[in-house]
């Protein structure tokens, strides 16, 4: 059975599809068959593995449920990567979803059939709690937060974290918190370090160990259609998604996060 990762924050500009694509990769490399679907109406988690255009439908037509999984799968030039598209259509299902009975399900049902296609599937939630990010943490094992070291993220962690557990109460009894990823740090910032250590001092037995950088290598990527891990692997943004998804399978043995 696949594990399902939501890749989730309310909040914007945190590092939320960086980490989603380059998690996704770095399983990849390490041989695991790995799908990533993109549920953000900015689609940049498509066009940050080179898609730009794709005719057999998106993540749009897996909600409103006119598609399939396997008619809009597609390959990425990632070995072991394959990928679910979003386009800008995605914005409307917000709206057209609302008559639909148990629309928080419908992505859950539409993965059921193909879980034992994948070792992962990746899911890059969009930065606001709507039928989009519900949909994406009812069909997920688990969800692992991106969270930038500034205070302005802080303060909206802790609501985060309440919409969590409110979800795995009505929703999905068995959704977990994998972890806490702390992002976009810079060493030689005062406020960076702070934040870190307040996180870790509240929160240290859900934080990951691996922090990921301020890096331009990471920010740069995106513009050529590739990973960082793709772009640059040397540079110090790929060894820490490198890092994280050592940590992260590490993790996943440790605590039995995955299905029997």
């Amino acid at each position: 059975m696949s594990l399902v990762i939501t890749i989730a924050n309310q909040k914007g500009g945190v590092g939320k599809t960086t980490t989603a694509i380059n998690l996704s990769t770095a399983l990849a490399a390490v041989k695991k068959r790995v799908l990533l679907i993109d549920l953000d109406p900015q689609n940049n988690a498509t066009t940050g593995l080179g898609v730009y255009s794709t005719n057999n439908g998106s993540s749009y037509d897996l909600l409103l449920q006119s598609k399939t999984v396997s008619e809009i799968i597609i390959e990425t030039s990632i070995p072991g990567l394959t990928l679910i598209p979003s386009n800008i259509n995605l914005i409307g299902a917000e709206i057209e979803l609302v008559q639909v009975s148990n629309r928080q399900n419908i992505l859950k049902k539409s993965l059921e059939p193909y879980t034992d296609m994948f070792d992962y599937i990746v899911i890059d939630a969009p930065p606001s709690m709507g039928i989009l990010t519900l949909n994406s943490l009812v069909a997920a094992d688990g969800v692992l937060v991106p969270l930038q070291c500034e205070y302005y993220s802080l303060e909206g962690l802790s609501q985060l974290l309440k919409s969590i557990q409110q979800i795995k109460k009505s929703f999905n009894a068995n959704l977990k918190l994998f972890g806490i990823l702390l992002t976009m740090f810079d060493k030689r910032n005062a406020l960076n370090l702070s934040v870190s250590n307040d996180v870790r001092a509240h929160l240290n037995s859900i934080v990951f160990n691996t922090i990921i950088p301020r890096n331009v290598k990471v920010s740069e990527a995106p513009s050529y259609g590739k990973p960082v891990l793709i772009y640059d692997f040397k540079c110090v943004g790929s060894q820490a998604y490198m890092e994280l998804a050592r940590e992260f399978l590490l993790k996943e043995k440790e605590l039995g996060w995955r299905k029997n």
